[in-house]
């Protein structure tokens, strides 16, 4: 057992997400950084989907009961075991009565934290995935709170490793984001879609998991901003009536009626999660080859760092 002493602001129960359920209204939820998650789950010698933790800007600390190990991967943030600094992107041994700490991010935004043996919590709508807006998941559909109790399921203790630093993806003080135009570009203006890809936008305290929004220049539009509604892919950028954009993410609804500007890549909707509020990031508008062309390395990036291609997930 896992027993949390401070669960830090936003610590919740993920996995590889819910899906066939967006149809419903039902987001698929999972990680923000795919690959820092099955990462995190391979040095502990889980299946890419076993329940592990996503946390916000500030992980948590807690003391096991049992013989486990543990990884912490995505932001750059301390990490110590009885007080003793160690090692992120690594295998960590625990023994019972162990303390564990993970502190604030110094770079990036989101960490996940993996248990060999995967969190043992009922699956809902085929998932461990937490939809915090639905209460679904995860421990009883919310972020984990002081004294909150995790079982783990029976494993035997993996060989610990660590993941080379040449491996470790850079986080970027002001990442670009790569995109491919549409599906509404055509009701933008020249001058609305150059503001998008020429400027900087702000990173607002209003972001959450559900979508990233964004202050920066002004991007117009030539016909209104309201559109029939119809489906929201993961990445999609919104843009309403005050110009400003929104990038809907993982806890996204399923349709929405503001005209779509972009869509980011799924190669880089980790990098657009790892932005803290009051940093800044930009668009970069790539072809449907190229975007193709990226999201392979991406794949090979990810199989190279965890030893083979991430399990492939149904589509949502």
């Amino acid at each position: 057992m896992i027993r949390i002493v401070e669960p830090g602001p936003q610590t919740t129960v993920q996995d590889l997400g819910r899906f066939g359920r967006l149809r419903y209204g039902i987001p698929p939820s999972g990680p923000m950084d795919v690959r820092a998650f099955v990462i995190a789950n391979r040095l502990v010698g889980n299946p890419d989907g076993a329940a592990a933790l996503e946390c916000t800007l500030l992980g948590p600390r807690f003391t096991v009961e049992v013989p486990c190990a543990i990884a912490v991967t995505g932001a750059d943030a301390p990490v110590s075991v009885n007080g003793v600094s160690a090692e992120s992107w690594a295998t960590l041994v625990l023994s019972p009565g162990d303390v564990v700490r993970i502190g604030a991010a110094r770079a990036g935004l989101r960490l996940y934290l993996a248990f060999s043996g995967g969190l043992d919590v009922p699956p809902v709508l085929g998932s461990r995935a937490t939809y915090l807006r639905g209460r679904l998941g995860g421990l009883e559909g919310r972020s984990l709170k002081r004294d909150d109790v995790l079982r783990l399921f029976a494993a035997a203790l993996p060989s610990a490793r660590t993941l080379p630093r040449a491996q470790i993806p850079t986080i970027d003080s002001e990442p670009e984001i790569r995109v491919v135009l549409g599906p509404e570009a055509e009701r933008f203006s020249e001058a609305g879609i150059a503001a998008f890809l020429s400027g900087t936008y702000e990173m607002l305290p209003q972001s959450d998991r559900m979508g990233a929004r964004l202050a920066g220049p002004r991007i117009a539009h030539t016909r209104g901003h309201d559109i029939i509604s119809d489906g929201i892919a993961l990445g999609s950028i919104q843009v309403p009536g005050d110009g400003q954009p929104i990038v809907l993410l993982v806890d996204r609804q399923s349709t929405g009626g503001y005209t779509k500007i972009a869509t980011v890549g799924s190669f880089d909707i980790a990098r657009v999660g790892q932005v803290k509020p009051g940093q800044r990031l930009r668009f970069r508008a790539v072809d449907i080859p190229e975007a193709h062309r990226l999201r392979r390395a991406w794949e090979a990036s990810v199989a190279a760092a965890a030893g083979g291609p991430v399990a492939a997930a149904p589509a949502a």
